[in-house]
């Protein structure tokens, strides 16, 4: 038997996937790990921790399927899209990484797209704002210029977790377009947006295809990982597209809505989309896009709300999600009207304004704990569906719509999306994006003949999950009220961000 591995690094955990090649999932293991909010706004990941967890990870799913180093065939890395990983000349990183929802750079995107939003709009295919590396880049050099001039390589998190391995300067055409940096007609970095940056073409990694068989693993790494030199290793692509392809989803009229640390609505089309609100990338799969749209903030939400109030249900040993999903389903849908915005670190699609703020509205003293957390899945539902009006009017025939991420394990936060959306939405029983790694790395090594035959061997209906039209109904006039909230208070949002 032949064995693969997919590693994925995320917003708050990395994750390691061991499949085998009849498409079964061996073993599977993942560790958290921090990221740092030192400013209003801010948000900032050590690149140490990536290669740490992916140390440990890769050890314990090899440890607990019973694989030997030389059994497993290929090795294939995702991550997070835009989170530049800046190194010096000694290779060491020069301070941690922006990770892609920090919004400090509001005065640089406001630059931008004041001077130069259709030169970057004709190489970027994308309209710039805070989650790009462009503007993050921008910022670090009028903001911390001396650890600006000693940057010697930029790269991404997985390709520096990747780059300990095997040594290999590169990205993949996916990452490099999460950059607002690359010339994506030509497929090469743009001079001109490099210009922008103050960068030099040449501090930047060399741009592959995401299947790529890369330079074996070093001597070194083996020993810190216990991988074998002989595992071939690949060159990756980014989590969201991982999961997509993991879902199954290779073939337009596909969708997938997706409830991570972000959340994002992704339909797969043959084009790139024209309205400036959407997102462009190309798909892993020759031909195909994943436009979609963003929600900074989704399963990060709830990760906040479980932190700041969840302690009593973490002291007592239960599972915090469980505790509080429990005291949710009591409560009806509507949460009693007391709405919550997750805007915790502003907020992308529709709005691309980063001085939105969190909040929960309508408070009385009826209100429960249970309210406030329907209220929280319901709030993130409702900025999936401001994102799924931008979908509707592109006029797209969606004939399958798959529910992804790790928020879909919730069986009521399901419910409420597709409530909420009202369309009907399949959960496949695994579907994060290290099993999507660990496909690509089947498909790159000939493990798997093709696409089509990993999702056949790996990919698993779990339920479908039906929507309440009634309940729709409801959520619909809730969310004009929802909407109307965020108008209201837009305009003293960014009166606290002058503060």
């Amino acid at each position: 038997m032949k064995y693969l591995i997919g590693a994925d690094f995320g917003g708050g955990s990395s994750k390691a996937t061991l499949l085998r090649e009849d498409g079964k999932i061996i073993a599977a293991a993942s560790k958290e790990y921090p990221t740092f909010y030192p400013e209003d706004g801010w948000a900032e990941q050590d690149p140490e921790d990536s290669y740490r967890a992916f140390v440990e990870n890769v050890r314990t799913v090899m440890r607990d399927g019973a694989v030997s180093p030389d059994e497993v065939a290929c090795l294939c890395l995702d991550g997070a899209t835009h989170t530049a990983v800046l190194l010096d000349e000694q290779d060491i990183p020069v301070r941690n990484a922006i990770y892609w929802t920090d919004s400090r750079s509001r005065e640089e995107v406001r630059f931008l797209k004041e001077q130069y939003e259709e030169r970057i709009y004709a190489y970027a295919w994308n309209t710039p704002n805070e989650m790009w590396t462009l503007p993050h880049l921008m910022w670090l050099r009028k903001h911390e210029g001396t650890d600006f001039r000693r940057i010697h390589k930029i790269m991404f998190m997985k390709d520096y977790v990747r780059y300990r391995l095997t040594g290999d300067f590169v990205t993949d055409y996916v990452e490099a377009m999460g950059s607002m940096l690359m010339d994506v007609p030509n497929g090469c970095w743009s001079d001109e947006l490099c210009a922008l940056a103050g960068i030099r073409k040449e501090m930047l990694p060399q741009i592959v295809d995401p299947m790529e068989i890369l330079s074996p693993i070093s001597e070194r790494a083996c020993r810190e990982t216990g991988l074998s030199p002989h595992t071939k290793v690949i060159a990756g692509a980014t989590d969201t597209v991982m999961e997509v392809y993991a879902s199954g989803a290779i073939q337009e009229g596909q969708m997938t809505v997706k409830l991570a640390t972000a959340g994002r609505i992704c339909p797969i089309t043959d084009h790139a989309l024209s309205n400036r609100r959407l997102v462009n990338y190309r798909h892993i799969i020759p031909g195909l896009w994943y436009p979609g749209t963003g929600t900074k903030s989704c399963a990060a939400s709830y990760r906040w709300y479980r932190d700041t109030f969840g302690g009593e249900e973490q002291l007592k040993g239960t599972d915090a999600y469980e505790q509080m999903n429990r005291a949710a389903e009591r409560v009806p849908p509507m949460s009693g009207n007391l709405y919550f915005h997750p805007y915790l670190q502003g907020e992308l699609t529709p709005y691309f304004d980063a001085s939105l703020r969190g909040s929960f509205t309508g408070i009385r003293s009826s209100h429960t704990k249970g309210h406030f957390t329907r209220a929280l899945l319901e709030g993130v539902a409702y900025s999936l569906k401001d994102c799924y009006e931008l979908i509707l009017q592109e006029n797209l025939e969606i004939h399958q719509a798959i529910v992804i991420g790790g928020g879909a394990k919730g069986k009521l936060w399901r419910q409420i999306v597709s409530d909420m959306l009202g369309i009907e939405m399949i959960r496949t029983r695994n579907n994060d994006s290290s099993l999507g790694a660990a496909m690509l790395a089947g498909v790159a090594s000939g493990v798997f003949a093709s696409f089509e035959e990993s999702i056949a061997k790996c990919v698993e209906i779990e339920t479908v999950i039906r929507p309440d039209m009634e309940t729709y109904k409801k959520y619909e006039k809730g969310f004009r009220r929802y909407q109307s909230i965020q108008k209201a208070l837009e305009g003293i949002y960014r009166e606290m961000g002058e503060d």
